[in-house]
């Protein structure tokens, strides 16, 4: 059986993708938080990925695939912190699959490095430039991650390498900017926008990622789900109500509250509000033959729930 390890396993989707694996792989993963009640044939080391232990657990767990999914995707700490737990934290990760024999490598980046801009078309494939932090300075940390997955990919060929770019996740388990965003009962929107969204279940994203796993998958892949809505609908659909704002006032009012810390939301997220960043999915379908199993239907329902 093969040894699959994940970082950030703690996490909601690091434990559905364990419990995911379990029995199929011999599945261990570190945290820098414990995972309380974990499954006893699950290990778990709580642990910093940029510490010299993560190479010690690596070197006695010898996993044969690595996972990476550690990163901070908020913004409630120190943005030095957070470039370096996920840009630092990731070249030491990779540095030490090199060393410590790794065989196989997924490293779970997000579409949102794409940025949200007009002149986007529908359905950008994986060939896009990676602009985002162009406009969104604030996740140029999870851009630099998602170029050094890619470069790794091409340096190192005999390690098999998959870049997967998932659309917005929601779930009852997965905490993501978007889930919280939409849990609002009065939702901030930009007065004369409504861009198109995708969506994936949680479950769907396990699965996505165990898919990878199965076939060895190498490159860099879209994870799409069951469709796109305008950012309304899905307000509506998961009971919230439209706040509309004018776009000069809401960025005013997102930087100056972002700054006391009043939201965790910084001004450049809200060009996501404005224009559409939807991909195209068919090359991760074609090679895996995925398809999502949960409706958007469903997807909202989890966010009520």
């Amino acid at each position: 059986m093969e040894k699959v390890l994940i970082t950030g396993i703690a996490g909601g989707q690091g434990r559905l993708l364990a419990r995911r694996l379990r029995g199929i792989y011999e599945v261990c993963g570190v945290d820098r938080v414990p995972w309380e009640s974990h499954p006893r044939e699950v290990a778990v080391h709580v642990l910093d990925v940029r510490k010299k232990k993560f190479e010690d657990v690596i070197r006695e767990e010898l996993p044969n695939v690595v996972v990476h999914m550690g990163f901070i995707r908020h913004f409630r700490g120190k943005d030095r912190e957070r470039h370096d737990v996920n840009v630092r934290g990731t070249k030491l990760l990779l540095d030490h699959c090199v060393n410590h024999g790794v065989q196989s490598l997924i490293v779970v980046s997000s579409s949102y490095v794409y940025g949200a801009f007009p002149e986007n078309p529908f359905g950008l494939d994986e060939d896009s430039p990676l602009s985002a932090s162009r406009s969104y300075p604030e996740i140029r940390d999870l851009v630099e991650v998602d170029t050094l997955a890619s470069a790794f990919l091409w340096r190192y060929p005999l390690i098999r390498t998959c870049v997967l770019r998932p659309v917005n996740v929601l779930g009852t388990n997965v905490h993501s900017m978007i889930g919280q965003y939409l849990r609002e009962p009065r939702v901030p929107t930009l007065m004369g926008y409504d861009p198109m969204l995708q969506f994936i279940h949680e479950e769907d994203l396990s699965e996505a990622i165990a898919l990878a796993l199965d076939r060895g998958l190498q490159g860099v892949f879209n994870v799409a789900g069951p469709g796109e809505v305008p950012l309304h609908t899905a307000i509506r659909e998961t009971g919230g109500t439209a706040l509309p704002l004018p776009a000069p006032l809401a960025r005013l009012a997102f930087e100056r509250l972002f700054k006391w810390r009043m939201i965790p939301y910084p001004a450049g997220a809200l060009d996501y509000l404005r224009y559409p960043v939807t991909v195209s999915g068919d090359r991760f379908a074609e090679a895996t033959g995925f398809r999502p199993l949960f409706g958007l239907g469903e997807i909202f329902d989890s966010v009520r729930g």
